[in-house]
């Protein structure tokens, strides 16, 4: 049972886990798994808030129903998307080896939007965040592309690949928050949880 007052991160991502940690907030991970689908003429930063707000409203009101919480009026949850947009199309996450090729083809040698939306539900309503940032990919290789693809990194990754992973030798400029990049934009988020009450720099 999670005890209030209690951040939760409405999350399954390791990446997330660890940025939160980096800042030294206390939280507990509570895993979601909604739909993710994009709806007919739905923009990327129309679908990326609205996931970011749905992973958020979701948690909060599973905690209630299953009363994990002794007043779940204390609970702030937090919820996080990116997506990557490149002329105007949403890159998803690959399903197998052949999509991630096919779309780190389509990133090589050419910038792309990463957008990152995070929002944090409380009893009083909700507040969101977006970071935009433009990733710059050198040109890839086949070689490269097939032997990237061929590791576990890019599996269950926006754009099929992980920034701080191996495809950090893939990028050759940044415009924006490296955090975002990665799953959750720090100054947005801190901003967020202090206006919530909640500290940073705890840990």
């Amino acid at each position: 049972m999670f005890h209030t007052p209690t951040l939760i991160l409405a999350s399954a991502s390791p990446r997330r886990a660890e940025l939160l940690r980096q800042i030294g907030v206390d939280f507990e991970l509570y895993a979601i798994n909604i739909d993710e689908s994009r709806q007919a003429h739905e923009t990327a930063r129309d679908y990326v808030c609205r996931m970011a707000r749905s992973k958020a409203q979701y948690a909060m009101e599973q905690l209630a129903l299953e009363q994990l919480a002794p007043d779940h009026r204390d609970l702030i949850v937090l919820g996080a998307d990116t997506t990557i947009a490149l002329e105007g199309d949403i890159i998803g996450k690959p399903v197998n080896r052949d999509q991630c090729r096919c779309i780190l083809r389509r990133l090589s040698a050419r910038q792309h939007l990463v957008l990152t939306a995070v929002a944090l539900v409380t009893i009083d309503g909700i507040e969101l965040r977006l970071a935009q940032n433009r990733v710059s990919f050198r040109n890839l290789t086949d070689q490269e592309i097939d032997s990237y693809c061929a590791s576990a990194e890019p599996v269950d990754k926006a754009g099929a690949y992980a920034i701080q992973g191996k495809a950090a030798v893939f990028i050759d400029r940044l415009d924006g928050s490296y955090s975002a990049v990665m799953g959750l934009p720090l100054f947005e988020t801190a901003e967020l949880l202090q206006a919530a009450g909640i500290a940073i720099f705890k840990s």
